[in-house]
Parts: structure tokens; C-alpha cells; sequence
């Protein structure tokens, strides 16, 4: 079910009606669960926030925490719990056991479960049918490993010799459903690992030996007794008497028994990292002043660091759930409605009138939306970003998810460079000419020209009087010989005739890779004719100004098409050529949009063959 990595479309908040409905869905959905079970799963006084993908799939979780449930529809019918809320209440659902910790690699690799892997009670088959939702666990641990929907009744099964398929798997530890929403936080989730391929020196008696001392084991791990890693190997000497041997291997057993008891107590806790956190946060609740202090410093975090010049126009609910709620540390939950603002439109608007944004009301979606940022603003210029620290991770030979992300995202900005028509107004108010600026540095850079020449009209203040320099630098050469040059200009019109007479450049990034080019952005070219044999072809070019190497696509779309591609060099050596064998044209512009994230606007869609 998620073997792919899909981007979420959008992330909100349930609302108190949405939350109730969910609550009566999975009281219906999943019958085994008490109110107290939901409770611990979705507590009532913790924000719920639903996020929509865009395979239709619907994951809710505690804002700020971890997935605890996916609909696989968006509908509400089709309800699954993830891994992580079956740590928390482990029986929420029927469990199948399987035979070994072997037949486990299989599960957690992605396999669905065979009838052969799983091991029967004395007392016989469960009884089931058809499309209920079982999880799927190891020997010797609590902690289901997947979930999924059976394929046939048990009846069924028996009839079948317990052939055949017996649950088909829709989500498991460490899938990408995991990894989508950053992987939420795993207590010692090495200690997991080695559980679930169960070692070999590890004696049933030791495992339940282990479980049954879990809160001593935790309290020894919180206090920093427990200093050697799960995993790391352990000496012994295998060259001495048999006496001494077996003592080693008891003392290992023992050594083995102590590190699971230490990191078990954390997997069989009810209370999760988030829960503390919002424990925390009960007994020491933010103050209205607290929380108006902490608006002001996630806006000017987002300000500086993620909200760009090129993105604005934005809606004042795209500023809060990508912007300013993303910036808010870690373990807080940051609510409007406790601030003295009570609503995020007046909350917008008093910092309009501060002069550090420009706001302004859509009569239409009834909602405010961030026209622009002084960032010559002095509460812009005193705040200093917090840098965020990023984990290191153990480098492997395979790419994380996050890591395919960011090949895949895409930035592109149009820049401009000085001319010689504009060499003089950016050195009359002392800005660098060899720079690169946005088009609204360059509007600024004029009309902060037109402020220290005081050339405002003073009796219409949205006209500006045209002095010899800013004249030729927005005229000479385009006026026709004979013809008059003006004297006047519109402030309106002003800072777009200054950024045409500019050097067009554009900035393309992707992941860590960046490049400036002159001149506009070419785009991508798809295009579908007939060959010989009345057979199509799609033709793609123009992939080297976006990043994206020819050779890679052409490899990814053999799979995803099950067709025949090739990559061609194009005529003067301007780059390459993919082709792709049948009329994709339509799928191809779909993937190049949703998969490497170019704009629709960069691709030119051409069908001869509709002629």
C-alpha cells in the first residue's frame, strides 16, 4: 500500500464535529477498543490534524505527534491503525503470530502474509472472515510489526489446505507511510529491531523474564545505567572449558535480558512522547502573553527563513499551516484562539499595522492574505533565525525518503542583472551593479531612487516626474526617432519598465543542486507524433534547464510505462532527447509535474497525432 512515496496535498485540523464523526467511525470499525482505548489514542483535549494524499489516502494523528490511523478511500469506511497505535493499545485488533522471527523480514520488506508463515494455536484457527483487519506479530513481543485486511474466511482457508494468502498487508514498521510524516519517534527503536528477528542466544524464558520487569528496565534507562547499545556484540571466549562456556553464555543471556527489560518498558508504555509533552503543557499551561510572544517569533522565523518574495501573494491559512506552525518548537502546541487575537485575521492585520506585513481582506474567500514583507522593517532587522539542527543519519547505500524528496522538489526564480541602461540608478543610491536581484529588490532599488530625488508630483502623489538619468534608463533606445520622451510615469508601471530593462537571469535548484543561467527559462517540450507503421512516439526535450538528467528519466519511465525508451542527442549539441514508445503525452506531463515538481506553465504539450 505504500511501497511509494507520495506527497501530501494538504494538512488541517479536525474540527469538533469531524473529530466526533471519526471517534464513531472507529468505535464501529474496530469493536475490541473502549472509550478509554480512543481516549489514549486520540486524547480529547490534543489537536487532531488529518493529512490528504494524493492517492485519496487520509492519515490522522496528534498535531505535532504520530500517525495513529489511515482511511485508505478518505471516506471513512476503510480504517486502518498504524503500527504506532498498536504499540499503544495492542489489542485493538486480532493478531495472527507468525512461526519465527524469520518469516518477519518478509513482512517489514513489504510481502503480504502466507497461511505457511503463521502459527496455529493448540485450540485450532481463529475464526474469521473475509476482509476483517488483523495486525501481524512476532514470538516473544507485544508489539504488532503490520497491519492488513484478510483475503479469505477461515472456513475458507481450511478448505484450502492453509494455502495460499491469508492477510494482504496495507501498512508495516518502517514503510513509507512511516517515513512520509518524518518517521514518528520510536523509543529505542533499534532494541525493536533486534526483537523482531528474534536472536538466536535469546531463550524464551529470557524474553518473558524480561517483559515482566519492564518499569525497572525503563527507570534504569531513564537514569543512564544502561550505557551499552542494543545490538553491539559481546565478547566471549569460546577457547575455555565447557564450564566457564556456559557461565559466559548465561552471563550473555543475562546481559541480552537486562538491555530488552531496559527498552521494552518504553515500547509498552501507554504514554507517548507526545503525551508527556502535552502533560507537560497541563501543568504548565502558556499564559495569553506567552502564546502573543511566540506568534511574534514563529512569524519572523517563517518571515526569514521559508516564506520568499516570489510566493506572495499567499492566503492567511497557507501562512499559518506551512509557514508559522512549522516554525513553532518542538512539543508546543501554538492555538490562535489563546492569544489575545482569538482569530488569525485580526491577528494579520495588527501586525499589518505595525508595518512589518501588508495585509489585506479577499471579499470573496472570506479570508485575509499576505500581500508583502518589509524586511527593512525594524523588527525584521533585529530578529535573528534560529538555525534548526538536523540529525545525522547513518549514510547507507540507500536514499532516504527524505533524500528522494528533495531530488524531486523544485525552486525556480527569475533574477535580473544590471544593464548599462540601469548602471546609473543603482549607483546613484550605491547598490552593487555585478549582483542579482529579484524583481522586487530591482523595484525597490528605483523607487528608492525616486525618494532621494524627490520625484513624487506633488499634486498626484501616484505619478512620477521623470528626471534626464531615470529617463534614459527606462526609454533611451526604445523611443522611436522623432518621437517625444515622456515626462512623466505611473508608480504602478514604474517598477515593471525598470525590471525590463534589466538582464533577464534564472536560478533553478534542486535538492543541493543549483544553477543560474541567462536569460528566461525554456521549457520542456513533450511531444506525440506517428512513425512508421502507424505506431506513436513521445518525444521529451528541454529536461537540462530543470535538473534532470535524460538518461535517469528515461530509465524510470521504461518501468512506469512497460515500454521501450531510448535518449537521443539533439541537433548542435543543445541537449538530449528522451523518447518514449506509444501516445503517453498526457501521463508523461502528469509524472513530470507531480513527480519533479516543474510548473505547468514550463511545459509545452504538442499532439500530431490529433490532427
Amino acid at each position: 500500500m505504500f511501497k511509494k512515496a507520495v506527497e501530501a496535498r494538504s494538512h488541517q485540523r479536525l474540527s469538533g464535529a469531524d473529530r466526533k464523526k471519526l471517534k464513531r467511525n472507529l468505535k464501529d470499525k474496530f469493536p475490541r477498543a473502549s472509550d478509554s482505548d480512543i481516549d489514549a489514542l486520540l486524547p480529547p483535549k490534543v489537536e487532531i490534524s488529518v493529512s490528504k494524499f494524493q492517492n485519496r489516502v487520509h492519515v490522522y494523528g496528534v498535531e505535532g505527534g504520530f500517525p495513529i490511523f489511515f482511511d485508505i478511500d478518505g471516506r471513512g469506511t476503510d480504517i486502518f491503525p498504524t503500527v504506532f497505535a498498536l504499540w499503544k493499545v495492542p489489542e485493538l485488533l486480532p493478531s495472527f503470530m507468525l512461526k519465527g522471527g524469520e518469516v518477519s523480514r518478509y513482512i517489514i520488506g513489504g510481502a503480504d502474509l502466507m497461511f505457511p508463515g503463521i502459527s496455529i494455536p493448540a485450540e485450532g484457527l481463529p475464526s474469521f472472515t473475509a476482509g476483517e483487519t488483523w495486525a501481524v506479530k512476532v514470538p516473544g513481543n507485544p508489539a504488532p510489526i503490520a497491519v492488513g485486511t484478510t483475503t479469505m474466511s477461515s472456513t475458507e482457508a481450511l478448505k484450502a489446505g492453509l494455502r495460499g494468502k491469508a492477510l494482504k498487508i496495507t501498512h508495516y514498521y518502517r514503510d513509507l507511510l512511516w517515513e512520509s510524516v518524518e518517521g514518528p519517534y520510536v523509543p529505542n527503536a533499534g532494541f525493536y529491531e533486534d526483537v523482531v528477528f528474534e536472536d538466536p542466544t535469546l531463550s524464551s524464558s529470557q524474553i518473558s523474564e524480561s517483559y515482566a520487569s519492564t518499569t525497572e528496565g525503563s527507570n534504569d534507562q531513564e537514569n543512564g545505567s544502561n550505557e551499552k547499545e542494543i545490538g553491539q556484540p559481546v565478547d566471549v571466549d569460546v577457547h575455555s572449558e565447557p564450564s566457564s562456556t556456559s557461565e559466559a553464555q548465561i552471563e550473555v543471556g543475562d546481559e541480552i535480558a537486562k538491555e530488552i527489560t531496559a527498552h521494552v518498558g518504553d515500547l509498552k508504555v501507554t504514554d507517548d512522547h507526545a503525551a508527556d509533552q502535552s502533560n507537560g503543557e497541563d501543568q504548565h499551561p502558556l499564559s495569553t502573553e506567552d502564546v502573543d510572544v511566540l506568534l511574534e517569533k514563529c512569524l519572523l522565523q517563517a518571515l526569514h527563513t521559508t516564506i520568499k518574495d516570489k510566493d506572495l501573494p499567499m492566503p492567511g491559512s497557507t501562512l499559518w499551516s506551512n509557514h508559522v506552525l512549522t516554525c513553532r518548537p518542538s512539543g508546543i502546541t501554538l492555538d490562535i484562539k489563546k492569544s489575545s487575537y482569538k482569530k488569525l485575521s485580526k491577528w494579520l492585520q495588527a501586525k499589518s499595522s505595525t508595518g512589518l506585513i501588508s495585509v489585506k481582506e479577499d471579499k470573496y474567500k472570506k479570508e485575509s492574505v499576505l500581500l508583502s514583507v518589509n524586511r527593512k522593517h525594524s523588527d525584521y532587522s533585529s530578529f535573528k533565525p534560529e538555525k534548526r539542527e538536523v540529525e545525522k543519519t547513518v549514510q547507507t547505500g540507500v536514499a532516504t525518503v527524505s533524500e528522494r524528496r528533495s531530488l524531486k522538489m523544485l525552486e525556480v526564480a527569475e533574477i535580473y542583472k544590471s544593464s548599462v541602461h540601469v548602471n546609473p540608478i543603482l549607483a546613484s543610491v550605491g547598490a552593487d551593479t555585478g549582483k542579482l536581484y529579484s524583481a522586487s529588490d530591482a523595484t525597490d532599488i528605483v523607487f528608492t531612487y525616486v525618494e532621494k530625488e524627490n520625484l513624487v508630483k506633488p499634486s498626484d502623489k501616484s505619478i512620477v516626474v521623470l528626471d534626464p538619468i531615470l529617463c534614459d534608463a527606462l526609454f533611451k533606445g526604445a523611443i522611436k526617432k522623432g518621437a517625444m520622451y515622456p515626462t512623466e510615469i505611473h508608480k504602478g508601471d514604474l517598477g515593471a519598465a525598470f525590471v525590463n530593462r534589466m538582464q533577464a537571469h534564472h536560478v533553478v535548484t534542486r535538492g543541493s543542486e543549483s544553477v543560474v543561467r541567462k536569460g528566461g527559462l525554456k521549457t520542456i517540450q513533450i511531444m506525440t507524433e506517428r512513425r512508421q507503421g502507424n505506431k506513436k512516439v513521445t518525444k521529451l526535450s528541454g529536461l537540462e534547464s530543470f535538473l534532470v538528467d535524460p538518461e535517469a528519466l528515461a530509465s524510470e519511465l521504461q518501468k512506469k510505462f512497460a515500454c521501450s525508451t531510448t535518449v537521443a542527442e539533439l541537433p548542435g549539441k543543445k541537449g538530449h532527447e528522451v523518447l518514449v514508445q506509444g501516445g503517453v503525452i498526457d501521463d508523461l506531463a502528469k509524472h513530470m509535474i507531480e513527480q519533479y515538481g516543474i510548473p505547468k506553465r514550463y511545459i509545452e504539450v504538442l499532439d500530431k497525432t490529433r490532427r
